[in-house]
């Protein structure tokens, strides 16, 4: 598959996937973060939202914007910083620092917490899942769909 290609690719998958987490986050924007006020269907709903949150941004931040940094410099090598700063020279993203905070929390929803820390987590889930949500704009100009 050349990088033009990979760029489509995940683009479709990031499509597919947004929506499912934008059909989670209106379901959960009107809820507690506080776990200990949800009955287990709802927790069980929000479990839903992060895992959505993870496997978007995680396509986002891992795929699409590596295919799109060798598209454009195949020879291209570095750290996930270093794609994400070369992301926002190509205008596929602004505020670098932002986006690795999203990839923190993706990497901390993976992991158990006390009801205290999963408040802080879903606190910052819901912040961020507009962030997410808002990707169609920008990378509809940047990508054709296969």
């Amino acid at each position: 598959m050349t990088k033009k290609d990979l760029v489509g690719y995940y683009y479709t998958k990031i499509t597919k996937s947004l929506k499912y987490l934008e059909f989670t986050f209106r379901r959960v924007q009107s809820m507690s973060t506080d776990p200990t006020q949800l009955a287990p269907e709802q927790l069980e709903l929000w479990d839903s939202f992060a895992v959505r949150f993870a496997r978007t941004s995680d396509l986002f931040l891992s795929k699409f914007i590596k295919a799109i940094v060798l598209k454009d410099d195949p020879a291209f090598d570095g750290g996930f910083r270093d794609f994400l700063n070369r992301a926002e020279k190509l205008k596929v993203i602004s505020h670098p620092l932002q986006w690795h905070e999203i990839r923190q929390l993706r990497n901390v929803t993976v992991h158990e917490y006390s009801d205290q820390d999963l408040k802080e987590i879903f606190g910052k889930l819901i912040s961020y899942a507009p962030q997410l949500l808002d990707l169609p704009k920008v990378l509809s100009s940047m990508v054709t769909e296969p």
